[in-house]
């Protein structure tokens, strides 16, 4: 059999697992690594015909074509945690204070699915029926166009350029109310990109296309442009969780390319983003039952000539908003041999330094130790200790209440020595 007729054309790997070799041709070897999937992407040394893949922290499903063979692979990546979890970190990150008031898993209705794709194409019906539920939004819209008959206000400059002055036809401009708003088209891109996507069961994808008509007098977006931009309002209050969900799926579709270039149609969730906007947004909303605020990706400098740049993931501060009082970075790896990296404590004592804190905090993801201090030697902070760094592991299996509970007790451990300052 020849590497053609063995290649595989669905491939299915794990987050982060081992490197795995699969037939592939030498074509769709080179699509796959050239796509940027992947971690990884060589040639088997041991076995012709063959090519060893390892995915990262990207997860999801994504189609990749095969230049000029017509054919296209499918690869589908499933996250280290289970999906129940993926969601919850999902639904955190996309409304992180409603999601710390909830604290249960409920932010996301991933159904009873435990394949990424099928999770997301069921939440995000789901989500779009609860939000027409009450009927398809409408709005106004600026409309400008040629017409017979006056309707709205005469562009008069368009009027003079495009036919020197002659009616009809009129150059007008009016507000009009219809359902052709960004809300709705949004929501039916959304759809739209699911039901390209194979793999999506049979009953959600009558679901999806049932919504689509129900979206039908919203213009489609054009694939590889901006989003339309909308603004959260008391009227669009019942399209905002679907909203949400739907951008963070199409921010997740991978996007047009160059030309030339390969065009690629699925969704990709980044772990490690993923993981640090649910760390940093539930230590924010622990924090504020302190009386304290926290800012995220917070711009510092380490020089005095602010030429070195810094941007810890969240610095906490008291309530005259400007006394830091703790520095967080979320860290989304697995321990190798009991050890977490040395850069990352390099990293978090540059931070301390920058800030005049005397400790920082490093918060993993799959760890199987217990939180560790490390004293750094010869660093006087603020208070004439020296600087302490402390690691903590975040057990992601663990009960959704589990995890809250672990970063109340973090929240509290980092303004505990700062009770005077609270407001």
């Amino acid at each position: 059999m020849s590497p053609e007729e063995g290649a595989a054309n669905d491939i299915s790997l794990r987050e982060h697992a081992p490197a795995r070799s699969v037939p592939l041709d030498a074509a769709a070897g080179r699509a796959l690594a050239a796509s940027g999937v992947l971690e990884s992407v060589v040639p088997d040394p041991y076995q012709d015909g063959h090519w060893r893949l390892r995915a990262g922290s990207l997860v999801g499903a994504v189609r990749v074509p095969v230049p000029g063979t017509g054919r296209a692979l499918t690869v589908r990546v499933a996250p280290k945690t289970p999906v129940r979890r993926l969601f919850f970190l999902l639904g955190f990150s996309l409304d992180p204070a409603k999601a710390w008031r909830q604290g249960r898993d409920g932010t996301v209705d991933a159904g009873t699915h435990e394949d990424v794709l099928p999770a997301l194409a069921h939440a995000v019906e789901r989500q779009i029926d609860a939000a027409l539920r009450q009927g398809v939004l409408q709005g106004y819209r600026r409309t400008e166009e040629s017409a017979l008959v006056v309707r709205g206000r005469i562009r008069e400059a368009e009027q003079i350029r495009r036919h020197f002055g002659r009616t009809p036809p009129v150059e007008i401009t009016y507000d009009a109310y219809t359902a052709d708003i960004p809300e709705n088209r949004i929501l039916r891109a959304a759809a739209e990109t699911l039901l390209r996507l194979p793999g999506v069961p049979g009953p959600v994808r009558r679901r999806l296309a049932h919504q689509r008509v129900r979206l039908v007098d919203a213009e489609p977006l054009v694939r590889g442009h901006a989003l339309p931009a909308w603004a959260p309002s008391r009227l669009n209050a019942r399209y905002q969780p679907a909203l949400r969900l739907a951008e963070a799926l199409l921010a997740g579709t991978t996007p047009e390319h160059r030309p030339g270039e390969l065009r690629l149609d699925g969704f990709l969730f980044d772990m490690n983003a993923l993981f640090e906007d649910f760390v940093t947004g539930a230590l924010r909303e622990a924090v504020r039952e302190h009386g304290l605020s926290a800012r995220l990706q917070d711009r510092h400098h380490l020089d005095t000539a602010r030429l070195v740049r810094l941007r810890p993931d969240l610095v906490v501060y008291a309530a005259d908003g400007r006394t830091p009082v703790a520095v967080v970075d979320a860290k989304y790896k697995t321990e190798k041999s009991g050890k977490h990296p040395n850069e990352d404590l390099y990293q978090m004592l540059a931070y301390c330094t920058a800030l005049g804190l005397d400790e920082g905090h490093l918060v993993y993801a799959a760890g199987r130790t217990d939180s560790r201090a490390h004293e750094v030697r010869g660093t006087p902070g603020p208070t004439g200790r020296g600087i302490t760094l402390h690691q903590h592991a975040l057990e992601l299996d663990a009960d959704p209440a589990d995890l809250l509970a672990d970063f109340r007790t973090l929240a509290a451990r980092l303004v505990g020595p700062h009770d005077h300052l609270r407001s």
